[in-house]
């Protein structure tokens, strides 16, 4: 998982300059998905989604400052159950339920705190890099392994790995736009992309060496800012590489008042102007080739291992970047260039054998990875917690199995400064986009809906919304959205199937009706004589049907 990476920025995606050969050739043994959405444009609340296989408003953790609340299950712990070591290498964006944790006597620090705290994975090495908050220890290892290395400071993080040198020697933040074009201050092998790459693979080592079935959650921080590469690849693209800017200036016409609001803040305001991403793309797309490369060096190890034919691989981000598309800079939005993300699967499987190197446009979503996960390594399925659904069938060739016709994504904009300048209460920020595949629309808590046409419209500049020809489209998905919402899994604790197992059915009964349990709304002792008399013959029926 990348972290802020664009589903176009990629070569078997359509870039046109940016080849990305080992990304490619996943693609090639694989399935590459073209309409996969994550349940919310921003890293905690994606993620949180992806690690619970739940919608955001099922698991709660609805912003990066809202913690996953102790008790939600996760994918380490459902792919633990069924018997795999699960391990993190790199980024969560995990906030953990401190207070939760304490409340019911958990420490922090005691190996089940560590897990609650991690998203039920093993922290191999967690580092969230600009976001150290949460960790287990007092700073992320990757610190300490480039002080070893000779490039010591308060956050060698920050002064060497995300900073540029000036001609005088001075310190260049690699946090400012102006400075991306120039090369970070370490040599590429000691990056963080090629570090964790390193860690994965001494992860795999590890799990192989002591013999159990294994899932390695490598998550690189990068392409995410700071926009800043390492030598070579700061300089390997220029300003003949990017892309024209998807925007008109009709979308400032008569705009949506969240959209517009959004186009407000400084970091749109800058990467909207030509000058800035003239500079921060190239550097978006050397960051985005290392990665490739580094894909390269890890499947290399794969091969000298002989796991390639045994290894399930997913490639995806967590959301995309305007990068001044819409006038627009981050994320948080739900245009495409934000909230759909490349999605490549390779199952080694014969099963797969017939869907190697095709591409899916069923509608997808970053919920259905757990499931898929889970049902890779044989656990138990879990349809009353997970909402997502098994990507197998897709894998497999059996389309016509997959039932989802809209994807879901949500925005809580409520700790961001436009909320005081809409004028908005915390508890009416809440955003949610349906798409069906055609259709996308954007439903914002006191405002008019948006609506775009992606057949008609596939760049995503015209808003429907106030238009009264599309009216029948805005109902249709405003009653998904509704259906939606009233289908959420808030029953975790028991599943389905103690309500629908006959066997269940009967066994309640006979403790009810032949012992001293509860009996409730029968009239006398006939009514209920008789009662107790079917339920005996019907477990007389049963044990007979058994010994036949």
């Amino acid at each position: 998982m990348c972290d802020q990476l664009r589903f176009d920025y990629l070569s078997c995606y359509g870039h046109k300059t940016l080849h990305t050969p080992h990304i490619d050739h996943l693609a090639g043994r694989g399935v590459k998905f073209t309409n996969a959405y994550v349940q919310s444009p921003v890293c905690g609340p994606s993620r949180m989604s992806a690690y619970t296989g739940r919608y955001v408003r099922s698991h709660g953790s609805t912003q990066n400052s809202v913690p996953l609340r102790v008790g939600e299950p996760t994918l380490g712990e459902h792919l633990t159950d069924a018997g795999m070591r699960c391990a993190l290498i790199g980024k969560t964006h995990m906030r953990p339920d401190i207070e939760g944790m304490k409340r019911l006597g958990i420490k922090p620090e005691s190996m089940i705190g560590v897990r609650t705290a991690e998203c039920g994975f093993e922290p191999f090495e967690r580092d969230d890099g600009l976001h150290p908050c949460g960790q287990t220890s007092a700073e992320p290892q990757y610190n300490h392994y480039l002080r070893e290395n000779g490039y010591d400071a308060e956050s060698p993080w920050e002064y060497w790995a995300n900073s540029a040198e000036g001609e005088a020697g001075q310190d260049l933040s690699g946090w400012l736009l102006c400075h991306a074009d120039k090369p970070a201050r370490i040599p590429e092998p000691l990056s963080e992309s090629a570090y964790m790459t390193q860690r994965a693979m001494a992860f795999i080592d590890s799990a192989e060496t002591h013999g159990v079935p294994w899932c390695a959650h490598l998550s690189y921080i990068k392409p995410h800012w700071p926009y800043i590469a390492p030598a070579p690849y700061h300089n390997m693209y220029g300003r003949n590489d990017i892309q024209p800017a998807i925007r008109s200036k009709a979308e400032l016409e008569n705009p949506h008042p969240l959209y517009y609001a959004y186009t407000r803040m400084r970091y749109s305001q800058n990467m909207s102007r030509d000058e800035t991403r003239e500079i921060v793309i190239p550097a978006y797309m050397g960051l985005i080739k290392q990665i490739d490369d580094q894909m390269g060096i890890l499947f290399d190890y794969l091969e000298q291992k002989q796991l390639t034919q045994s290894t399930l691989i997913v490639f995806t981000s967590d959301h995309g970047d305007y990068l001044g598309d819409h006038w627009l800079g981050e994320k948080y939005l739900f245009h495409d260039v934000s909230a759909k993300v490349p999605l490549i699967i390779c199952d080694p499987s014969a099963e797969a054998d017939s869907t190697r190197g095709t591409t899916s446009n069923a509608l997808v979503e970053m919920i259905d990875l757990a499931p898929t996960f889970l049902e890779y390594a044989d656990g138990e399925p879990k349809p009353h917690i997970l909402e997502g659904l098994s990507l197998t069938p897709l894998l497999h060739k059996r389309d016509n199995l997959w039932p989802r016709k809209v994807a879901f994504s949500e925005l809580d904009y409520s700790d961001e400064p436009l909320r005081l300048q809409l004028g908005r209460n915390p508890r009416d920020c809440q955003s949610t986009m349906a798409f069906d595949g055609r259709y996308k629309l954007i439903e914002a808590q006191g405002f008019r809906h948006m609506l775009f046409d992606l057949e008609a419209d596939p760049d995503e500049l015209n808003d429907l919304g106030n238009d009264s020809e599309y009216e029948p489209h805005r109902i249709r998905l405003i009653d998904a959205i509704n259906d939606w919402y009233r289908g959420a899994r808030n029953r975790i604790t028991v599943p389905d199937s103690s309500y629908t197992d006959v066997d269940n059915i009967i066994e309640i009964a006979d403790i009810n009706l032949l012992a001293g349990g509860v009996k409730i709304g029968y009239w006398d002792e006939s009514e209920l004589k008789l009662e107790q008399e079917k339920v005996k013959a019907l477990l007389k029926s049963k044990s007979v049907g058994e010994d036949r």
